[in-house]
């Protein structure tokens, strides 16, 4: 299926690895011209070669903290009218929110709300402008159901949900349209760091955590970066322009409730 966006122009935000990367890698496939970001310049540039090499793809690659001015400046400044915006972060640590001080909300809340808002309004009276836009959020599963160790997530992810759905119902009109990605557990660092945690708090081996986990989904696996690619890609299409304020969740039927 052709979607229709070949030669448009993409961010896509922490996308030197794991899922922003599935993102980036779907979009390059179907032609978008693309605007990587990370904070690690070694990794990033790795990967706008091989988006380069594999798909052909026109790639730059940015390295910079998108959640401060001087970084989110900088992308937009390597691409400065997108037609599509991939919005994405790193999910804070996980806790007891006992611990949890200012400081510890305040940086959840500019890595996970305020910086996807921020780019959001960067860029969206550009793409009304041209009637056409395409954002994406990667959120998280817990959006839909809390995870209580995750609190700092819950919080974050669900303020950024909160404020895209007023938004993106004011913005459709003009063919621009903002949606959620809700990922369960995927085949990631992130997954693989919070298991090597978990072995070791219950003296198991990384293998025998991985296992149980993947058990306890209904699909018995984990998700890959190209699958949820793939559905990022779908929701940029041109002919998803009928879908906005939707909240997409992948995690192999995890998640139990009916709606």
């Amino acid at each position: 299926m052709d979607l229709g966006i070949r030669g448009r122009k993409a961010i896509v935000c922490a996308a030197s690895k794991g899922l922003g990367k599935g993102c980036a890698m779907a979009l390059a496939g179907e032609g978008v011209e693309l605007v990587i970001a990370a904070r690690t310049a070694g990794p990033l540039e790795a990967t706008a070669q091989e988006l380069r090499d594999r798909y052909g793809a026109k790639v730059t690659a940015v390295a910079a903290d998108v959640t401060t001015p001087e970084g989110r400046a900088a992308v937009l400044a390597a691409c400065p009218q997108p037609d599509i915006l991939v919005n994405n972060a790193g999910g804070p640590p996980p806790g007891d929110f006992r611990t949890w001080t200012r400081d510890d909300w305040i940086k959840a809340l500019d890595a996970n709300m305020l910086t996807p808002i921020e780019f959001i309004k960067a860029t969206v009276d550009g793409m009304i402008e041209r009637r056409f836009g395409r954002i994406v959020n990667i959120t998280s599963s817990s959006v839909k159901a809390p995870i209580d160790i995750l609190g700092l997530s819950n919080g974050a992810r669900s303020g950024l949900t909160g404020f895209v759905a007023g938004v993106a119902r004011k913005t459709v009109r003009h063919n621009v349209t903002i949606n959620g990605l809700l990922p369960g557990s995927f085949d990631t660092d992130r997954l693989a760091a919070t298991s090597f945690s978990a072995a070791k708090a219950q003296g198991l081996s990384i293998e025998e955590i991985r296992a149980k986990r993947a058990n306890d989904i209904p699909a018995g696996r984990f998700g890959t970066i190209e699958e949820f690619g793939v559905a990022c890609a779908f929701l940029c299409g041109a002919q998803a322009g009928y879908i906005t304020g939707q909240n997409l969740l992948l995690d192999g039927g995890a998640y139990p409730g009916t709606y």
